[in-house]
């Protein structure tokens, strides 16, 4: 679902895309009036097919950007709310982190580069009866 806000501002830069292709338009019959040979109606038709190919690149540019900007702030909403936890007030235990504690029965060995747990899957993985 769009967001309210950014449904107003696609709406918004859809209407702006219609001035500007309108403004081509209306450029491009004052230029062909004004042209003297074919060729020239022929650039002002090209230029005016640049200007709305433009301003639809513009109207696409604008609702990435809208999305994109909501998908941030969703983002950095969300942030706010599940990063790291804060130590208990009037605890002295600052050290542990979200994320950083060791397995049960897990010693640590100084120096060590591995696991001091074993890695393998559990030989008697619990069953399920609705599996």
């Amino acid at each position: 679902m769009q967001s309210s806000k950014e449904k107003l501002k696609n709406m918004t830069s859809a209407a702006k895309e219609q001035v500007d292709i309108y403004k081509a338009k209306i450029d491009e019959k004052t230029e062909k009036a004004t042209a003297r040979t074919e060729e020239e109606r022929v650039i002002t038709h090209e230029r005016a097919k640049a200007k709305e190919a433009e301003a639809k690149m513009e109207l696409h540019e604008a609702k990435a950007r809208h999305a994109a900007e909501k998908l941030s702030t969703n983002q950095s909403h969300y942030g706010l709310h599940h990063g790291h936890n804060p130590p208990l007030v009037g605890t002295t235990e600052t050290h542990y982190q979200q994320g950083h504690h060791q397995p049960l029965g897990a010693v640590p060995m100084p120096g060590a580069i591995y696991p001091s747990y074993p890695l393998g899957a559990n030989p008697n993985p619990p069953r399920n009866k609705h599996i």
